[in-house]
């Protein structure tokens, strides 16, 4: 990982604490394609757990149905990196915890596994946001470059942003 995008990470994942703590809110994650890569650079900010309840690894189908719930349907219609796929698994994550706030991430981080509609470097994001009986939601996808190390390091750094605009547009919740 470079030393640049490294330096962003820290600063991203000190600045979601903050935002969450501020808040009273806590954080879940639902990683495929950065293997729990989110959770890990968020749980090396000291007091990280006063806002970090749970990450989720689910790199395999099977494990994105068992865990968070994501229908064989969507998986089947859509494939695992797609967003109605990432929503299921933000939305999973907040059934399965007791966060306020969940991103869920899937893509192809390479070499191979690309496809002329889904190419290598391609991540599916969702972030829901659920307070006071409310659900929230975005989703969106980016086409990542570089190598795989480089994909994954872009898509926490895009998992993360993604927080930090959530919760300055929901500053009501």
């Amino acid at each position: 990982m470079q030393m640049g995008r490294a330096k962003r990470i820290a600063e991203l994942a000190e600045a979601v604490g903050r935002g969450l703590l501020a808040r009273r809110m806590s954080l879940a994650t639902a990683e495929s394609c950065t293997a729990g890569g989110v959770a890990f650079a968020v749980t090396q900010v000291p007091g990280s757990s006063q806002w970090f309840d749970r990450g989720f690894v689910t790199y395999s189908n099977a494990a994105k149905r068992q865990v968070l719930g994501v229908s064989a349907t969507d998986l089947r219609l859509h494939g695992a990196v797609s967003e109605p796929v990432a929503r299921a698994m933000a939305r999973g994550a907040l059934v399965a915890s007791d966060a306020q706030i969940a991103l869920g991430i899937t893509g192809i981080a390479g070499p191979g596994g690309g496809s002329s509609d889904k190419p290598v470097g391609l991540v599916c994001f969702s972030w829901a946001l659920r307070r006071a009986g409310e659900l929230r939601l975005h989703t969106e996808s980016r086409r990542l470059g570089g190598d795989r190390a480089a994909v994954r390091t872009q898509a926490i750094i895009v998992a993360l942003e993604g927080v930090l605009q959530m919760l300055a547009e929901n500053t009501d919740v």
